[in-house]
């Protein structure tokens, strides 16, 4: 609707761009016949080739509330190829006009498209500058303790200060009313919409760095509902007791997740990992290159990064050697299908802990190719599982997914058969401790959500969503690494080992909460797209199967899921069949598969309870 809102504003320009330039070329006297006709003959003409010129430059769906020089490059250049086309097809059919209507034309044309497009934005700074103290942001913060009263008093005496503290809200209601360092105490966080208004606030800074990141979730759903920026002083600021003005900084999709980061026992994965030899396979991908940089803290031997995708391998190895040049960093390029490869590996390195991330994860392009997730999940697991007992290392950890549980999706399906050769090794090794990790999904991971939403919202939209409803549960890569490290702490042998991540995210909420966090309006400055569940696609995600169980380990952020019982020689037995069918990419390898993976429902939307 906006779009054609504005492709109705453009047409009335060129209409009007174009008679105005013609009365100015004869000062708005009479205008003869010739010209007059000619000009009406075109306008439709004009207006057809300006609307598709505009929308070729991508005129049509920016953020003009956030316009900038380079959206004024693209008018200028939009309008001057515009007023070409309007002399080329002019000449070639011999249509006679003056030839300073043109460069009349071509300037009304670049002013007015500006107008329309800019006026937003000029609005939007007139108001600012009206309300601003100065150049000062005003500001309001949410939280009256001795956060609050540091930056207050940081604020007063800074010269110059980028912010005017104006007000504050607090939740303890007898503080109302009251003045923290001449600053007044107005309210509750539900009076912040309010507050906003009433003293016409730029911004808002959360200051209270020791609230439970719940707390924090629920302040930012009701500062989102203002159009002031918001912004926060994190955890990390606690304890400190000057220049928290400094530690102020935007907030950030991590804020989002409702839930307090996970804490692992540093200490016993330093005992754990010093003087080892590590090989991380998948080493380059965006949970493996985050174990690598992890790892590497707790001085191992050695670090082997084995990846089959050289630039990614490449760039950690770089990184790594860059901050630990003494450390002695292995990188090989490779597949786990390729067995030879990596036996070779094992009998020249004698990984002692290895870390499987190896892996195809992306669900839509896995149903498309059901055999290449059989063979690089199924065959690469099971090759480094025969290695890992073969040469006696000591832990074998597997990168898991909650998309395992009762999979209705081939990647799930794959992985979940992955757990399973874990599971039958874990129970015959007399040398490897095996275990799995099973986390949801991974902030700003390659292929996440996140850095797919912030790219849309980047070229102006829209965000695009499955469905409104879909939930997933998110960790930070720092967490979903603390805890790969951690169960290779706790594993024992054959442990499904669990998150407990809170509340899944809605991910509709996830592109609003973005989209706000970078300045603009949901379904207004924004759009989101509802685009429709994909094959194999579920509405929400499960951690664990009832029958698996949960125990709690030292870790009371972890838990672990015990090994289902199976019938381990008959699963080898359907598991070669499966492996063999996928290399002879057989068109009916979902159904082998589900006869391997007996939880796999096969293309079967699951609504949420």
């Amino acid at each position: 609707m906006r779009e054609i809102l504005i492709g109705i504003c453009d047409v009335c320009i060129v209409i009007f761009s174009s008679l105005f330039s013609l009365g100015l070329r004869f000062n708005f006297g009479e205008i003869p016949e010739i010209f007059l006709n000619s000009a009406l003959y075109c306008l439709p003409i004009d207006a057809i080739i300006a609307v598709a010129v505009l929308k070729v430059f991508r005129l049509y769906n920016r953020v003009w509330t956030y316009a900038s020089m380079e959206e004024g490059i693209a008018i200028c250049k939009a309008s001057a190829c515009i007023e070409t086309l309007y002399v080329l097809y002019r000449v070639l059919f011999q249509i006679a006009m003056p030839r300073s209507f043109y460069i009349f034309d071509a300037v009304l044309l670049f002013l007015i498209f500006s107008v329309l497009r800019f006026g937003r934005r000029i609005q939007k700074q007139l108001l600012q500058r009206r309300n601003n103290k100065g150049s000062k942001k005003r500001t309001l913060l949410v939280g009256g303790g001795s956060a609050a009263s540091i930056l207050i008093q940081e604020t007063q005496n800074s010269s110059p200060s980028p912010r005017n503290i104006v007000c504050i809200v607090d939740d303890n209601v007898n503080k109302k009313g009251k003045y923290l360092r001449n600053i007044p105490i107005v309210g509750t966080r539900e009076k912040i919409p309010t507050v906003v208004k009433k003293y016409v606030i730029d911004e808002i800074i959360i200051a209270i760095p020791s609230a439970k990141s719940d707390a924090i979730q629920s302040i930012l759903n009701i500062c989102h509902e203002t159009e002031a920026d918001v912004k926060i002083l994190p955890a990390i600021a606690v304890g400190f007791t000057e220049s928290l003005s400094a530690m102020v900084r935007e907030v950030r999709y991590e804020d989002l997740l409702g839930r307090d980061p996970v804490q692992v026992n540093q200490e016993g994965i330093g005992a754990f990992l010093e003087a080892k030899v590590v090989l991380v396979t998948g080493g380059g991908g965006s949970i493996g290159s985050e174990l690598c940089r992890q790892i590497v803290k707790y001085n191992p031997a050695k670090l082997i990064v084995f990846d089959i995708y050289e630039n990614n391998a490449y760039a950690i190895q770089t990184e790594l050697e860059r901050h630990y040049p003494e450390l002695r960093i292995i990188t090989r390029i490779g597949s786990v299908r390729d067995y030879d490869r990596m036996n070779k590996l094992f009998e020249t390195f004698k990984p002692q802990i290895v870390y499987h991330a190896a892996a195809h994860k992306h669900v839509p392009l896995m149903e498309d190719s059901p055999n290449e997730a059989i063979k690089n999940n199924c065959l690469g697991t099971l090759n480094v599982v025969r290695l890992a007992d073969l040469h006696k290392a000591e832990n074998f950890t597997l990168i898991s997914t909650d998309k395992a549980v009762r999979p209705a999706n081939v990647m799930g399906a794959t992985k979940r058969i992955c757990e399973m050769i874990v599971q039958s090794y874990a129970g015959k090794s007399a040398h490897t401790r095996f275990a799995a990790v099973r986390f949801g999904n991974v902030l700003g991971s390659n292929g996440s959500v996140i850095p797919l939403f912030l790219k849309q919202i980047e070229e102006g939209g829209p965000v695009t969503v499955t469905h409104k409803d879909i939930t997933r549960y998110f960790m930070t890569i720092p967490e979903a690494v603390s805890l790969v490290l951690q169960a290779s702490l706790f594993a024992q042998g054959g442990e499904i080992f669990v998150l407990n991540m809170g509340k899944p995210v809605k991910i509709y909420e996830l592109a609003e909460n973005l989209i706000r966090i970078k300045g603009y309006k949901p379904n207004e400055d924004i759009m989101i797209r509802i685009t429709g569940l994909r094959p194999g696609e579920k509405l929400y995600e499960e951690l664990l199967m009832d029958e698996e169980g949960l125990t709690k380990t030292a870790n009371e952020k972890i838990f672990v899921g015990h090994p289902i019982a199976m019938d381990e020689k008959h699963f080898h037995e359907d598991l070669n069949k499966l492996i063999e069918k996928s290399m002879e990419n057989d068109e009916r390898i979902q159904e082998i598969l589900s006869e391997v993976c007996t939880t796999y429902r096969r293309n079967i939307v699951i609504a949420a309870e």
